[in-house]
């Protein structure tokens, strides 16, 4: 069963192998088991029962809490060509109809619900009808924890659960949580009468986040900022007490440039629901929120998750700094403290009436509070509340155990830093100081010719994380400033002067060497997935991001639901020329492969200027899969159905999706284009230009404006624009951006593909609105189609 199970995985998902426990989940759930699972966020609980769903007959229910989990599970199985509805108050009656009647023709394999639903008693007609026709194999409950009065977000609805299988024959059922105690195991496996079940308990911990305490000082909001600023990708997420504190952040980080949206109860559920999609799709850097957001977001690249208020408890943080990282790759976990927020929860406390809350509360508080003050191992703690272990005394991913109280004279290193942002004349950010240090080619460092600096070379006995860190304990320490003018530019202090001047001496952590037996060893198993580009890799990584961006943009869905980023940093390192190749990286499923392999395999050709090879499915090397080898066991694996019009393109806008931006654009900025290589999408044109349009095209190429040009010319701007188009349509040199706004290129881009009229000018326009021109219209529909 097991080979069984590794090609449905890769056909489905794109994953060549299971993560801890998966795999023994999913042979239990197939053999009819109840089964409880205990994963931490980013673990991979969903693929526990979405892989089993999809080797059944019939439709898997899935109960989950919040719509917005809802809404991203289905919008993520749907991209991997895998049929899958859900049934909440977002849709319209019309769109129920429709998804009941489809429900009723057995064309999905999953359908997540709220609890809530249950409690309709018409609903339970359709679930019946579901089972006589295409059977219900199994009932999932998802965040099984809002289940028990102990558990951190308790959930009244949760307790009706158990009713599901009595009235629908026994339905064996798999709960899924990411935070429980043992007392809140024992009473979901209680609550919904679970038979005997398979447990499956993993580690609490998160190798690849960094925990961190810092006092909360009138600097606090500076040194956020600095945070923000320092990610390179990425998102984040600030969790503050109360609206004031949201409203207070949201307008010092967006006073700064940072692009930074609020969510609290004070916003209407339409205002929360539009900057919560503008979060997911990447249209904000920073979400400040009160505790209420995040449950079932699966954001997978949130890098930074800050408190900057105490949470409630130990487990409600777990879980809110648990949002980091979902991809595994490194993320950090910060919480600001000060005895005046201590005070706060201590009056809150004594508000409440009931004294045996009053004394849980303390208990938690006081759980809190030896976290935020400990010396000790900062992931000990958390992981000793769910009476879990770490096997190591040091975990090497917290402050406590980076920064060990036990100091050492790093004199010397200090100045070797310091002086080499002096050599650089205070112009360069830490990771350009770093590479100088280190001796590395980067390219920026060649070129600003610091390969001939005294201090080029002499710290490459140290790793650039070792240097990292020192890097930020003289920040942290003032022996360096760092502009905050969004470069990120080191410059000295007099602190810096007095330890190159030798006039003091600095105390600091233990460096890392280089090279470290003991520490690689000690490491092997907590280290975080860690994917090292190059400079030139690290262009085309941000040139991929920026394609990711576009296609989403054009679907209308969250960008890490097109590829995450594992697979654009593996895209970015590995290189690939071949569909046979794009098929090996992470999360490159058959679905994927087909809707995206051939625009991403363009955009790194175009990238690298290397010639584009020709794609057909029989390059793949990858046989499709439709049966599994040993049919006694049940284990049909049907081909991928068809994607609705709403859901996916078709197969002629697909052709003209091969999007992508000079190199070194950047997605962040916003300041990619379509035009680069939207050229390049169709098929070269052999007509030879007239010598009229090569005219308009020399005075283009030099700046000229269209009423210049036409001015020039004697000809009208309807006739420049004419040329225009006939040129780009014919793959000439046009700067579209200089004719079309980016931001206006994107948005008929859109309306392109949702209107699907391709040839209907009026039909466009009528989309857009009056304040769009026919002839941006033909300008941009010419780049994309080759046709004016």
């Amino acid at each position: 069963m097991s080979d069984q199970l590794l090609t449905a995985l890769k056909h489905y998902f794109g994953y060549d192998q299971f993560r801890s426990g998966q795999q023994q989940v999913m042979e239990q759930a197939l053999q009819g088991r109840d089964v409880f699972v205990l994963m931490p966020t980013g673990a991979g609980k969903s693929l526990c029962y979405q892989l089993p769903a999809l080797l059944t007959p019939g439709v898997t229910l899935v109960i989950s809490p919040l719509i917005a989990l809802m809404q991203d599970q289905v919008m993520a199985l749907q991209n991997n060509g895998i049929a899958a509805a859900f049934l909440n108050s977002t849709l319209t009656p019309d769109e129920q109809r429709s998804c009941e009647q489809r429900l009723r023709r057995g064309e999905f394999r999953l359908l997540y619900l709220a609890p809530e639903r249950l409690a309709q008693e018409d609903f339970w007609s359709l679930l019946t009808a579901i089972q006589q026709r295409q059977g219900i194999p199994r009932l999932v409950v998802d965040e099984a924890h809002c289940i028990s009065e102990w558990g951190h977000d308790f959930r009244p609805d949760y307790r009706q659960l158990s009713q599901v299988r009595q009235r629908l024959g026994s339905l064996p059922v798999t709960a899924l949580t990411a935070t429980a105690t043992e007392r809140v195991q024992r009473d979901i496996e209680q609550q919904l009468e679970l038979r005997d079940p398979f447990c499956w308990v993993s580690s609490f911990n998160r190798p690849n986040l960094y925990y961190g305490v810092q006092d909360k000082t009138p600097e606090t909001d500076i040194q956020i900022i600095q945070c923000i600023r320092n990610l390179s990708s990425g998102t984040a997420i600030i969790y503050a007490g109360s609206r004031a504190g949201v409203e207070k952040l949201t307008q010092k980080l967006t006073a700064h440039g940072i692009q930074a949206l609020p969510y609290h109860a004070g916003l209407t559920a339409e205002e929360r629901q539009h900057n919560q999609t503008q979060f997911i799709r990447d249209q904000a850097q920073v979400m400040v929120a009160t505790l209420a957001f995040g449950m079932g977001i699966n954001k997978p690249d949130v890098r930074l998750v800050i408190h900057y208020d105490l949470p409630k408890n130990l487990e409600s943080y777990y879980q809110e700094s648990g949002r980091a990282g979902r991809d595994g790759l490194e993320a950090q976990c910060l919480l600001f403290y000060s005895h005046a927020d201590r005070n706060k929860v201590e009056f809150w406390i004594q508000q409440k009436a009931d004294p045996q809350e009053q004394r849980i509360a303390r208990q938690q508080l006081c759980q809190v509070i030896d976290y935020a003050t400990t010396r000790l191992c900062r992931r000990q703690i958390i992981l000793n509340y769910f009476s879990d272990q770490l096997q190591e005394d040091n975990c090497r991913n917290c402050d406590n155990c980076c920064y060990p109280v036990a100091l050492e004279d790093r004199t010397i290193e200090a100045q070797k830093f310091l002086s080499c942002v002096y050599r650089c004349q205070e112009r360069y950010g830490m990771n350009h100081i770093i590479n100088v240090l280190r001796g590395s080619s980067d390219e920026r460092v060649i070129k600003a010719k610091h390969d001939h600096l005294s201090t080029y070379g002499i710290g490459s006995d140290l790793s650039s994380v070792a240097w990292k860190n020192l890097g930020r304990f003289l920040l942290q320490q003032g022996f360096l400033q760092e502009t905050n003018d969004g470069y990120s530019i080191l410059t000295l202090t007099e602190k810096s002067w007095e330890v190159l001047r030798g006039i003091r001496t600095l105390e600091a952590p233990p460096i890392q060497p280089l090279h470290s037996d003991k520490l690689e060893k000690s490491n092997k198993k907590q280290q975080a997935i860690s994917i090292q580009l190059s400079a030139a890799q690290q262009q085309l990584y941000q040139h991929l991001r920026t394609l990711r961006r576009q296609v989403a943009d054009a679907r209308s869905i969250p960008p890490y639901i097109i590829f995450s980023d594992r697979t654009l940093l593996e895209m970015a390192q590995r290189q690939p020329s071949h569909l046979n190749e794009f098929a090996q990286l992470h999360g490159v499923g058959d679905r994927k492969l087909e809707d995206y392999g051939g625009m991403f395999l363009k955009a790194i050709d175009d990238f690298l200027q290397r010639p584009s090879p020709a794609i057909s499915s029989q390059s793949t090397g990858i046989p499709k899969v439709t049966i599994l080898s040993t049919p006694k066991d049940g284990l049909a694996l049907p081909p991928h159905p068809q994607v609705s019009a709403t859901n996916g393109l078709t197969a002629s806008t697909k052709r003209s999706m091969d999007l992508s931006v000079p190199p070194g654009g950047r997605d962040n900025q916003d300041q990619s284009t379509l035009s680069s290589s939207i050229n390049s999408t169709h098929p070269t044109n052999s007509i030879k230009l007239n010598p009229t349009w090569l005219e308009t095209l020399t005075l283009h190429q030099q700046g000229l404006s269209v009423d210049a040009i036409a001015n020039k010319r004697h000809l009208s701007k309807d006739t420049i624009y004419k040329h225009l188009t006939e040129l780009l349509a014919s793959e000439a040199e046009v700067n579209l951006d200089d004719l079309v706004s980016p931001a206006r290129q994107r948005q008929i881009f859109r309306v392109i593909f949702q209107q699907k009229s391709y040839g209907s000018l009026t039909a466009l326009r009528e989309a857009l609105g009056e304040d769009y021109s026919y002839e941006e219209i033909r300008l941009v529909r010419a780049a994309l189609f080759g046709q004016p």
